[in-house]
């Protein structure tokens, strides 16, 4: 009976050493596989860390105006603090409006303005620098120069058709609210370039998109383009009136960012 009960023991024992030496010997086995199944990868060569790109920073009324260096379309280059002594007025024009179609009312108030200087001499008398700024190359500055006698006579066309009572609905109320947006009469003859300010190229978007104008949408329209936006710097580089745009007609009015040049001069 006790020669059993060792047998049992040993035999067990016995099946215990075999198990575990099988346990041992698959995972030696599983380990040599597993060496073999995933090859030795080779050695990658180091890519070049993506340059970021700048954080916007929305300049801030009552701060220093952020400097920065464009190119003019007219030629050079224009740093804004070389400008220190001077208010300056900043304009950024939305541009693009759809693909292939300029913003019209950018067109109408940028003749404007020029038409405001002419009349006024406004540079002089509120001792202000003014500078328009698109966010393009130099060749698409130039197709948007190119265009305006063609914009200003499709306003024109559309304002005072020639029979208004063969219009329908759509084109008489379109004809009621461009008599409203664009109330004077603005013409260019073809080929004439209208260019009597600092028009800044900033054809790499660096200071639209630092000021978080720039979009490659806004509101419903997928073009490049940036948020219409004036900036009034004083003398001493110092931001005093900042306006974007919430829609494409929202703009302050030339009289009143007159008013605002008068405010800032009458405090020095």
């Amino acid at each position: 009976m006790i020669n059993k009960k060792k047998a049992t023991i040993l035999i067990a024992a016995l099946v215990v050493l075999a198990m575990t030496a099988m346990i041992i010997l698959f995972k030696g086995q599983a380990a040599a596989e597993a060496r073999q199944v995933v090859p030795a990868q080779p050695a990658q060569p180091a890519q070049p860390a993506a340059r970021p790109e700048a954080r916007p920073t929305p300049a801030i009324v009552g701060q220093p105006m952020p400097d920065f260096t464009l190119p003019v379309y007219q030629g050079g280059k224009l740093t804004l603090s070389s400008l220190r002594g001077k208010n300056v007025l900043i304009l950024f024009p939305r541009g693009y409006a759809a693909e292939n179609y300029w913003c019209t009312i950018c067109n109408y108030r940028y003749v404007e303005l020029a038409e405001l200087e002419k009349a006024q001499k406004i540079q002089e008398k509120y001792n202000v620098e003014i500078l328009v700024v698109f966010p393009y190359t130099h060749d698409i500055v130039k197709v948007w120069l190119e265009a305006l006698p063609g914009q200003l006579e499709t306003i024109n066309n559309t304002k005072n058709p020639a029979d208004p009572s063969k219009l329908d609905e759509n084109a008489k109320r379109r004809m009621d609210r461009w008599r409203q947006i664009f109330p004077a009469e603005y013409s260019l003859q073809k080929g004439e370039i209208l260019a009597p300010f600092p028009i800044l190229v900033d054809g790499e978007r660096t200071l639209s998109k630092k000021l978080d104008l720039f979009r490659t949408e806004w509101t419903g329209s997928k073009v490049d383009q940036n948020i219409p936006g004036v900036y009034i710097v004083d003398a001493d580089g110092v931001l005093q009136f900042k306006y974007l745009g919430q829609t494409t007609v929202d703009r302050p009015g030339y009289d009143y960012l007159l008013k605002v040049l008068e405010v800032i001069n009458s405090a020095r």
